[in-house]
C-alpha cells in the first residue's frame, strides 16, 4: 500500500485529502448531466483545437452559458486547446484564446508549448493545465512546465502509480496532478498516434482519429492477388492493436495516496448517458472513501453500475506497472443497457417519462436518480398523451405517463436490459 500524501489547495493553502472529480462533455446534454451527477469539474472543447472533433463540442455563445450554470454550482470547466496545431493553425489560437476566457473558463488543457505562451499572453486570468498529449513521464519535466506557469499536469497514460508517487514526492506541492480513471485507452504512446493520418488522411494529433487500432485485421500475400488470409486468434478475427478500457473505481485509494489531485473521466465522444452513470458512480465511490477513510470497500453496487454501460474489457492499464493488454477477440463493445425513458415529473404516483428506446408493460426497469442509487420498479400500465392505455412505447420521444408506487426524482434515466444479454 503506498502511504497516505495530503494534497494541497491553492485556493486556502491548505492540504486535504480530496481529489477532484473530473468528467467529459461533448456537447450540452453530456455537461448537463456531468453537472446533474455530482462532477466537480468538466472538460470540454470548443469548435476548434479540441482533440475530439467528431463530438458537437461547443460555441461560444453555448460555452459562456454552460460556464455560468457550472459555477452556480461551483463547478469548474476546462477547455481542452490541446491538438497541436500547425503554422497556417497557430495564429488562429490568440484569438481562440482570449474569447475563451472571455466565457470565464477556469483552465485550458495544453499540450503544445507554443500554445502554452500564447496562453500566458492572450489569456493570463485562466489556469494552464498540461494534456496527456504532452507525456509527461518524470518530475523534471513536471517541474520545467511548472516554472513555466501551469498550475496542473495531466500525467502520460503509461505511468505506474509508483512512478506517480515518485513525482509528487520530487516537485513544488502547489502543481497539481491529474491522471485519468476510467475510460478507453489508446493503443500509441500517450495518444500521439500516426496510424489514422497514415491510413485515412485523418490526423489523430489535430482531433480527427479514425480509429484504425479498432478494425479488423487480414493477411494479403504479394502474389496471390484478390485473396486474404485470415490472421484468428478467435473465431471472429483477430484485432490487433485494440486495446481494453481503463477502470480504476476499485482502487481510488491508491491513485489518491499516489499523489493525484485530480481523477479523470476519458469520454469526450461518448454519449450523455455514458457520463451519468461513470460520474454518479465514481462520486459515489469517492464520497464513500472519504467518508470510511481506510477501512473503505467499493459498495458492489457501484461497481456493477460500470456493467452498465457501453465499454470494452475493463483492466487497470498501467498502475500497478502491467501492460493494459488487447482484446483480441473482438472490436466492438459490451452493451448490457440501454436508456428506455426520461423521467420529466414525478407527482402523486405518477412519472412522467420521455421515451428514448421501445418498452412494455411488464418490463422491469432499472431507474437511476440523480446523484442517487439505482433501484428498479415494474412498468404494470402506461398511457399516451391522449390518456389512452397502451402496452408499449414504439415512438422516439414519445411522452407517457407511468403510475409508480415508487417516487422517481425528475432527470432519473430509465433503462432495461438487453434481450441479447
Amino acid at each position: 500500500m503506498l502511504p497516505l500524501l495530503r494534497m494541497y489547495d491553492r485556493k486556502t493553502g491548505d492540504t486535504m485529502l480530496k481529489g477532484e472529480l473530473l468528467s467529459p462533455a461533448g456537447d450540452a446534454e453530456c455537461f448537463d448531466q456531468a453537472l446533474q451527477f455530482g462532477a466537480d469539474a468538466i472538460y470540454l472543447a470548443g469548435k476548434q483545437f479540441g482533440m475530439r472533433s467528431a463530438p458537437t463540442n461547443f460555441d461560444f455563445e453555448t460555452l459562456k452559458a454552460s460556464v455560468a450554470k457550472a459555477h452556480a454550482k461551483n463547478v469548474k470547466v476546462y477547455v481542452t486547446c490541446n491538438t497541436l496545431p500547425r503554422n497556417e493553425e497557430i495564429d488562429r489560437i490568440p484569438a481562440f484564446l482570449e474569447e475563451a476566457a472571455d466565457c470565464g473558463v477556469d483552465a485550458f488543457i495544453i499540450a503544445d508549448l507554443g500554445v502554452m505562451t500564447l496562453a500566458a499572453k492572450y489569456a493570463p486570468k485562466v489556469q494552464r493545465h498540461v494534456s496527456t498529449q504532452a507525456g509527461v513521464v518524470n518530475y523534471q519535466t513536471a517541474r520545467v512546465l511548472h516554472e513555466m506557469g501551469a498550475s496542473r499536469v495531466v500525467l502520460a497514460r503509461e505511468l505506474s502509480l509508483q512512478d506517480i508517487a515518485g513525482i509528487r514526492a520530487k516537485t513544488d506541492p502547489g502543481l497539481e496532478l491529474e491522471a485519468f480513471v476510467h475510460g478507453s485507452m489508446c493503443v500509441s504512446f500517450s495518444g500521439r498516434c500516426l496510424l489514422s493520418s497514415y491510413l485515412t488522411g485523418r490526423d489523430a494529433n489535430r482531433g480527427d482519429c479514425a480509429q484504425p487500432c479498432r478494425w479488423k485485421y487480414h493477411l494479403y500475400e504479394e502474389h496471390r492477388e484478390g485473396q486474404f488470409f485470415p490472421v484468428n486468434e478467435e473465431e471472429d478475427g483477430t484485432y490487433l492493436y485494440n486495446s481494453r478500457d481503463l477502470c480504476m473505481i476499485e482502487h481510488l485509494d491508491d491513485v489518491l495516496k499516489a499523489g493525484i489531485s485530480s481523477l479523470k473521466i476519458e469520454g469526450r465522444a461518448k454519449a450523455a448517458y455514458y457520463v451519468a452513470v461513470t460520474t454518479n458512480a465514481y462520486r459515489h465511490a469517492l464520497d464513500d472513501y472519504y467518508r470510511e477513510g481506510d477501512s473503505w470497500t467499493l459498495a458492489p453496487w457501484i461497481r456493477e453500475e460500470l456493467e452498465k454501460v457501453s465499454h470494452r474489457e475493463y483492466n487497470t492499464g498501467f498502475y500497478y506497472g502491467n501492460e493494459p493488454g488487447q482484446t483480441t477477440g473482438n472490436g466492438g463493445y459490451i452493451r448490457k443497457y440501454e436508456v428506455v425513458a426520461v423521467c420529466d415529473d414525478y407527482q402523486d404516483g405518477t412519472a412522467s417519462l420521455t421515451q428514448r428506446n421501445r418498452f412494455f408493460v411488464g418490463d422491469c426497469l432499472d431507474v437511476l436518480p440523480p446523484s442517487g442509487i439505482p433501484f428498479s420498479f415494474t412498468v404494470e400500465k402506461m398511457f399516451n398523451e391522449a390518456g389512452e392505455s397502451v402496452e408499449s412505447a414504439p415512438h422516439a420521444m414519445q411522452r407517457l405517463t407511468v403510475p409508480a408506487a415508487v417516487a422517481i426524482p425528475k432527470g432519473s434515466l430509465l433503462r432495461k436490459r438487453r434481450i441479447s444479454e
